[in-house]
């Protein structure tokens, strides 16, 4: 009889010890204008902070586990997201808890960056295919001399690497990183490919400073060589002969290549510059709708970008036999400067250029690169 009345005390004590947290919880739900009966469903103004933005809670399904009125995801974060509110952080949106417009961002570069900007290269490519296939290398016409003249210089070559292998590896990285979760992800894995961004972020963020110092010097040493003459007006006309009718005249550069350094090196480099520093230094305290901008014109900027860099290497390598060499090695032959930049090649003969001329050694073949 004992311990039947032990037992029945026990499990009382048990019950209460049990229920104890969702009465408190039912307790401090409840509205205060009733709270001798927890399970009233709470008034419209409950719950109201005055001075407080107020939200419209949603309608909840008969099914839902929602609770009406209370902790539930408004419909719209905008309104709340646009609040500003107290801060005891100093620096710039350090108030703001939400921004709406990091959705439209992610929705651009998630979907038409990546998609129209894939298709961009898909196109290039195919297009620089089929030019090869019908065109066929810009080939000498004459034989080779043996003559050889100077190209470019050993500085003005090591600045064209320095630039071109910081730029190649801006852009195998930059790919990863914006279209890596398309084709890497699948094949690869999360964990792969997670170790392979955060590897493509680090050295995106520390070439690129390399990249600016490198445009920078190639301006300086290119710059005078690539203003507008009379003759290049001919040479666009022309398309510079690549369609058939001979290659028009030119000077050290052709029309083709001065649109390059202008519109590629300068303008699409400053813009990569500007936007570059902006998002490798967010310590600067720029906004995040500053950062979503520049990410946004970063991207488009890239992708034109490493689109027409393609055609660049397309011809200073197997569209233009012997281009490659003088870069890898600082001569051309007479041959070939005659046929390819014939004002350049007159005003070096003249004496009017600082290029120099070396007899006694002859190119093996003329598109042996």
């Amino acid at each position: 009889m004992l311990k039947d009345r032990a037992r029945l005390f026990g499990a009382l004590i048990l019950g209460a010890a049990l229920a104890a947290p969702f009465g408190a919880f039912a307790q401090a739900k409840a509205p205060a204008e009733s709270p001798a009966a927890p399970t009233t469903a709470p008034t419209k103004d409950a719950g109201k902070v005055p001075g407080a933005p107020q939200i419209q809670a949603p309608a909840v399904s008969p099914n839902s586990t929602a609770v009406p009125g209370w902790n539930n995801p408004p419909k719209s974060w905008e309104p709340l997201s646009e609040t500003r509110q107290y801060a005891s952080l100093p620096g710039i949106e350090t108030n703001r808890l939400i921004q709406a417009t990091g959705r439209e961002w992610r929705a651009f570069r998630n979907g038409p960056l990546t998609r129209y900007g894939g298709w961009f290269f898909v196109l290039v490519l195919a297009a620089l295919t089929a030019f090869y296939l019908l065109r066929g290398p810009l080939a000498l016409h004459g034989q080779l001399t043996g003559r050889l003249i100077e190209r470019f210089n050993a500085v003005e070559r090591t600045s064209h690497w320095v630039l071109a292998i910081s730029f190649t590896l801006l852009a195998i990285t930059g790919v990863v990183i914006l279209w890596g979760k398309h084709i890497i992800l699948p094949w690869l894995g999360y964990s792969g490919f997670s170790w392979l961004t955060i590897v493509s972020k680090n050295i995106h963020n520390f070439v690129g400073p390399l990249f600016i110092f490198s445009l920078l010097v190639m301006f300086l040493l290119f710059v005078k060589d690539n203003l507008f003459r009379a003759y290049d007006v001919d040479w666009l006309k022309k398309a510079g002969g690549m369609f058939g009718g001979g290659e028009v005249p030119s000077g050290r550069f052709n029309a083709g290549e001065k649109l390059w350094f202008w519109g590629g090196v300068v303008i699409l480099g400053a813009v990569m510059t500007v936007t570059g520093l902006i998002l490798d230094f967010p310590n600067w305290n720029q906004g995040r709708e500053a950062m979503q901008i520049a990410n946004v014109v970063h991207g488009v900027a890239a992708v034109i970008f490493i689109g027409i860099s393609f055609g660049h290497t397309y011809l200073g390598t197997i569209g233009m036999p012997g281009a490659y060499r003088a870069m890898r090695d600082g001569y051309v032959d007479e041959t070939w400067a005659r046929e390819h930049h014939a004002i350049w090649y007159e005003e070096v003969k003249a004496g009017r250029r600082p290029e120099r001329i070396i007899t006694g050694r002859v190119q093996p073949v003329a598109g042996d690169d």
